[in-house]
C-alpha cells in the first residue's frame, strides 16, 4: 500500500480547504441567481454519485463537503458504501453533478487517504 507522508497529506488537506472555500463562494452565487431567476427555470435532481473512497472518514468528509456547499445536500450512503445520493438544487445533468463532485472533492479526498 502506498502511504502518503504527513507533510504531503497536510498540504493536500490545505488545498482541499481552499477548494471548499472556493466552492462555497461559487455555489452561493449560483444559488442566489437561482433564487432570483424566473420560476420554473431550475431543474433539481437526486443523483447517485459513485464512491471511490475507502474509509468512513473519507466518505464522511465528502458528505460534509457536499452538504456544506450551497445548492447540494448529501442524502444517503448505500449500504455497500459504493454510492452516495446527492440532491442538487440546479443541475444540467446527472453527469455534470457527478463530475463536479469528483473534481472538486472526491479525488482530493482520495489523494489524502493515500
Amino acid at each position: 500500500m502506498n502511504r502518503v507522508s504527513w507533510p504531503v497529506r497536510i498540504w493536500r488537506i490545505t488545498l482541499l480547504i481552499f477548494v471548499l472555500l472556493r466552492e462555497l463562494w461559487l455555489s452561493s452565487i449560483a444559488v442566489a441567481r437561482a433564487v432570483f431567476a424566473e420560476k420554473g427555470s431550475q431543474s433539481s435532481a437526486i443523483v447517485a454519485v459513485p464512491l471511490k473512497l475507502r474509509t468512513d472518514l473519507g466518505i464522511t468528509t465528502l458528505a460534509n463537503c457536499i452538504t456544506l456547499t450551497p445548492g447540494t445536500t448529501s442524502l444517503h450512503v448505500s449500504d455497500d458504501r459504493s454510492t452516495i445520493y446527492v440532491h442538487a438544487l440546479d443541475s444540467e445533468s446527472a453527469e455534470e453533478v457527478v463530475e463536479s463532485i469528483a473534481v472538486a472533492f472526491q479525488n482530493r479526498i482520495a489523494e489524502i487517504e493515500g
